[in-house]
């Protein structure tokens, strides 16, 4: 089995738009992550949902978890409002991490040993040198390989 096998159309967002659509669009339609794309459209990196609420969630709560539990409770549910107006880019990592991509013929163990190397959900497939083709998710590997 092959990557082009497992091979779905993926959403993508660009490196300015706004993080909250990308909240949305990775809630409504339940993603691990999304592709993240420079204006060329080529793929830049892969956001995973964890980063977004890396972006939201207080820093002394992620520093400390007991004072997140201090929080009244009507503060706590409205954390995401942290998002209104900042962009994608401002979700990223300071430090560029190893993009996840391969072609359309890498094999399973490919995918899944470079999902596991650079620990992202979602696996990139590029055609014709760099053209975003789809993608291959850590949902569908499994499926698949567990199924096998």
């Amino acid at each position: 089995m092959r990557a082009r096998d497992l091979l779905a159309d993926f959403p993508t967002v660009g490196l300015d738009s706004p993080i909250i659509d990308a909240a949305r669009m990775l809630a409504d339609q339940d993603l691990p992550g999304l592709i993240v794309i420079e204006d060329d459209g080529t793929p830049f990196t892969i956001l995973p949902g964890t980063e977004v609420l890396r972006l939201a969630v207080p820093t002394y709560c992620q520093d400390d978890p007991a004072l997140a539990r201090v929080v009244d409770e009507a503060h706590a549910d409205a954390f995401l409002g942290a998002l209104n107006g900042r962009t994608v880019r401002e979700a990223l990592p300071r430090q560029p991490r190893e993009l996840p991509v391969t072609d359309p013929d890498a094999t399973v163990l490919e995918l899944a040993a470079l999902m596991a190397r650079t620990r992202s959900p979602l696996v990139a497939v590029l055609g014709d040198g760099r053209r975003l083709i789809g993608a291959v998710t850590l949902q569908a590997l499994l499926d698949r390989v567990l199924a096998g």
